[in-house]
């Protein structure tokens, strides 16, 4: 008997996530081994690691349409482990060794993420999922590390705005309606997004001063704001653009 593709993507996806998982919980407890850090990390990534697999398994049936993960979110979803694994590493001090290990686990994390939409492209299953998968881990990515740089004292607490920005402009979505239509896709916008990622991971480094990772940081923040606000813009004028024209087709 031939499974259907829902039941075969459950399979597929369980596989995946338990695999990563356990990788995950590897990788923890070698880093608390090595960081000294007590089993709290280990513990605590555990917990992460199980609130991510759930957000990345409940919406799955619903928006991806095919009997597999596939390639491109099988390296979103490594790319996801990393970045709890920093997520991790909040509240757990700023030793030197500590700093080395985000640093190293950023810039893979922040590597793998030119990989993914490679992956989609050229096996030809780009999907919302993916696309929106890949989309909240890097906005994950940027929000972890914006509290490490602070945790680490490389800027003042003004850099968690680079962070918590997209989750305020999904916040105010809430409220105002026409902040939800969906956006073009932009170079503009994925340039920004890339320089703040790569901000932060240069400014996570140990040997990078504070008086070179703030005013990095805080370029980056000003790029980001301003796309912010282009993109803000450009709703408000599209949903203005479609008022007029239902309010014409009603006289």
């Amino acid at each position: 008997m031939v499974e259907d593709a829902p039941r075969l993507l459950l399979k597929n996806a369980l596989r995946s996530i338990l695999t990563a998982m356990v990788l995950g919980v590897g990788f923890a407890w070698l880093m608390d081994t090595i960081v000294d850090l007590g089993g709290a990390f280990l513990a605590r990534t555990a917990v992460l690691l199980c609130i991510g697999a759930l957000l990345v398994l409940l919406p799955l049936p619903a928006h991806h349409p095919f009997d597999r993960l596939g390639a491109a979110n099988l390296i979103t979803m490594i790319r996801g482990v990393l970045v709890l694994l920093l997520l991790g590493f909040v509240g757990m001090g700023t030793t030197p060794r500590l700093q080395i290990a985000a640093l190293c686990v950023a810039i893979i994390s922040a590597a793998l993420d030119a990989v993914d939409g490679w992956a989609a492209r050229r096996t030809q299953m780009s999907s919302a999922y993916g696309a929106r998968f890949d989309m909240e881990t890097d906005a994950l990515l940027i929000f972890t590390l914006s509290v490490l740089v602070w945790q680490f004292d490389k800027a003042g607490a003004w850099v968690l705005v680079s962070g918590l920005m997209r989750y305020a402009f999904l916040a105010a979505g809430l409220l105002l309606r026409w902040l939800q239509r969906p956006l073009s896709p932009s170079l503009r916008r994925k340039a920004a997004a890339v320089l703040q990622a790569v901000s932060l991971v240069i400014a996570v480094a140990p040997f990078v001063s504070r008086s070179l990772s703030g005013p990095l940081c805080a370029l980056a923040l000003v790029v980001l704001t301003w796309s912010f606000l282009i993109d803000i813009a450009w709703l408000r004028r599209r949903t203005l653009e479609m008022m007029a024209a239902t309010r014409c087709k009603l006289t």
